[in-house]
């Protein structure tokens, strides 16, 4: 057993402080009259981001849990190279569902298009794009299991970009997933509700 002092949950309420008080400056510096690369708001970022990598490694060794965003970091082939204040952003976003009840999901899309009749050619590929042409995504996910489907990995990511003309990126959107742009990523899986079990 190591003689390392452990960090106490006082320890975690001031980081959990500092992280509140990082993000005020932080957002004083992006919302005052500033000039392109002011420096007071790189200092800012640099410490908010010292502040919440603090936060997030003292949560876990407290309390085995961590926070559910990644700070991005200049050090090692794989950190953020992109630039400090982005002129556009990318938001890249991956759900993947089970198709658990094919006879619903044939039935929703049958009440929204009369051309789909019961048991006509097509099948499920015919009644996911009806739905998905119907519905928004965020919507299809909040009623899923209505729409015979099943929830399975999620991940969307947050990335530094360049303006684009319109049209510009569509014959190929997903080209250009650089994880050295990434600012900021969520991920929702049941393996990690499996791993918090485990512990």
């Amino acid at each position: 057993m190591s003689d390392a002092a452990q960090p106490t949950i006082a320890e975690v309420r001031a980081a959990a402080e500092a992280v509140k008080a990082a993000i005020d400056r932080h957002l004083e510096a992006v919302s005052s009259p500033n000039v392109a690369d002011d420096p007071a708001v790189s200092a800012a970022y640099e410490q908010l981001a010292t502040a919440a990598i603090a936060y997030d490694q003292l949560l876990y060794e407290v309390y085995d849990e961590v926070t559910p965003f990644e700070i991005p970091g200049d050090e090692g082939p794989g950190g953020y190279h992109g630039p400090e204040q982005p002129e556009a952003i990318s938001v890249l976003i991956r759900r993947d569902y089970h198709v658990v009840d094919p006879k619903r999901l044939r039935a929703q899309a049958e009440r929204l298009d009369e051309t789909l009749t019961p048991g006509g050619a097509g099948g499920v590929n015919s009644a996911i794009g009806v739905l998905f042409g119907e519905y928004e995504p965020d919507e299809i996910a909040a009623r899923s299991e209505e729409f015979g489907l099943e929830e399975a990995d999620s991940t969307l990511w947050v990335a530094a970009a360049e303006p684009t003309e319109p049209g510009e990126w569509l014959p190929e959107p997903f080209e250009h997933a650089d994880p050295q742009l990434l600012i900021c990523r969520f991920d929702v899986s049941e393996v990690y509700d499996d791993e918090d079990l485990d512990d």
